[in-house]
């Protein structure tokens, strides 16, 4: 039997209990938000080197498969690169590319061409990227056409 002076006790959370919650819920999103967002320009950086490194290396095999030559042109000045008649893509506006030829020395501006005959070898330098935070280096051995990002 309830008496009026006797309150039964509810099983549940107090209002205070439940904004409390929702206030740590919303300050841990915001601070994974703001962790991802830092992350972001980086696995774009990380996935350009790895997408040209691809690039390089299926030129070479196109080369060698159907025995001619195939060039991958590097456009600095449109910021895009590609095979020749196969396609291009585009180099995001905040990576700045340059080549390190070991005959006509640096190029930051223009076209350039790597050549890749259907022996499997590739002439041409070390492609460098680089942003705000990071610089990558893609070395093109010469003689055998392994690709290499360091």
């Amino acid at each position: 039997m309830i008496l009026y002076g006797e309150m039964k006790k509810a099983n549940g959370f107090t209002l205070l209990e439940l904004i409390i919650v929702m206030f740590l819920m919303t300050l841990m999103l915001s601070l994974a938000a703001v962790f991802f967002a830092g992350s972001l320009p980086s696995s774009r950086f990380s996935a350009v080197a790895r997408e040209m490194a691809a690039t390089i290396r299926h030129a070479r095999s196109l080369a060698q498969i159907k025995g001619e030559k195939q060039t991958l042109s590097i456009d600095m000045d449109a910021r895009r690169y590609g095979i020749d008649n196969v396609g291009g893509k585009d180099i995001p506006q905040d990576i700045y590319i340059k080549v390190e030829d070991p005959i006509s020395g640096e190029i930051s501006s223009g076209k350039y061409q790597l050549d890749f005959p259907p022996t499997g070898g590739v002439g041409g330098g070390t492609i460098v990227l680089w942003n705000a935070k990071r610089t990558v280096r893609i070395y093109i051995d010469p003689v055998v056409g392994s690709v290499v990002i360091k």
